[in-house]
């Protein structure tokens, strides 16, 4: 394990080196930076060709000119039609819809007061208004409430500043907010079934993994199949869980498949 580690972290690596610590498996992938690099310095990347000069003329030493980067425009406090929510509409519609009942009576992934704010996208607008140009804008905002799992939607009229619909649906799982992936690894890390991925870690890094912010975290919803998980998983679907596909920043991917961690109820199994 360590030895495929050292060899391979933070290089081009021709085919797949796969290791096993525990119970999880490393990955030896090509990492970010380091894909046509050429290790004696010179490489096409550290010199001007003579047709990249002006006129096609050979410019040896002549250092190439910095890029332009063309500011983005300033963003107005409103967008237009279908226009996408601007900042100040995506900040205003969730403090909107966010109702102190609702904030008092919700619970957050890390059971914190107020229901876990999962995304705020722009409505669709009602039949009727399809191709009005001066349609009312209005925002869904999401959340999902651990408090019973279920999923709160609220739509928000941007104009009048109003909640106009409030639905709410059980056993429905959109993808995961940055947060909730957080979360899921700080209970993998604090699981006994989190020692092989700090065990791969270590490995990688020869340093302890304790927090979440030491890794790069993908991750999907994982819902229950009659007979193929553990009865500890039994409830995913109707509980919020999650499989991770976590990465050690500048290093390799750790394969978590197997482990699946239960926001809801806030356990750890391993997948039969």
């Amino acid at each position: 394990m360590r030895n495929i580690v050292h060899r391979h972290l933070g290089k081009v690596v021709a085919g797949t080196a796969i290791a096993v610590a525990g119970t999880a498996v490393m990955v030896g992938i090509t990492l970010p930076g380091t894909a046509g690099a050429d290790d004696t310095g010179t490489g096409a990347a550290r010199s001007v060709r003579q047709e990249d000069a002006p006129g096609g003329a050979a410019a040896p030493g002549r250092a190439v000119a910095p890029g332009v980067v063309e500011q983005a425009p300033a963003e107005g406090e409103k967008g237009e039609g279908r226009d996408p929510l601007t900042d100040d509409e995506l900040a205003r519609a969730e403090r909107i819809a966010l109702s102190p009942q609702l904030f008092r009576s919700g619970e957050s992934v890390d059971g914190e007061r107020g229901p876990q704010r999962l995304g705020v996208d722009l409505a669709e607008p009602e039949s009727d208004e399809v191709g009005d140009p001066d349609a009312p804008r209005r925002a869904d905002v999401t959340f999902y409430d651990y408090r019973d799992d279920t999923l709160v939607t609220r739509t928000v009229d941007l104009d009048t500043g109003e909640v106009v619909r409030t639905g709410t649906q059980r056993g429905v799982q959109p993808p995961l907010s940055r947060a909730e992936k957080a979360e899921a690894a700080a209970l993998l890390i604090a699981d006994p079934l989190g020692t092989g991925l700090k065990a791969d870690y270590r490995d990688a890094t020869g340093e302890d993994l304790t927090s979440p912010d030491q890794l790069r975290l993908s991750g999907a919803v994982y819902r229950a199949a009659p007979g193929a998980q553990p009865a500890a998983l039994d409830r995913c679907g109707e509980h919020r869980c999650v499989r991770l596909f976590p990465k050690i920043k500048n290093g390799p991917w750790v394969d978590a498949r197997s482990l699946v961690i239960d926001l809801s109820a806030r356990k750890v199994a391993r997948l039969d």
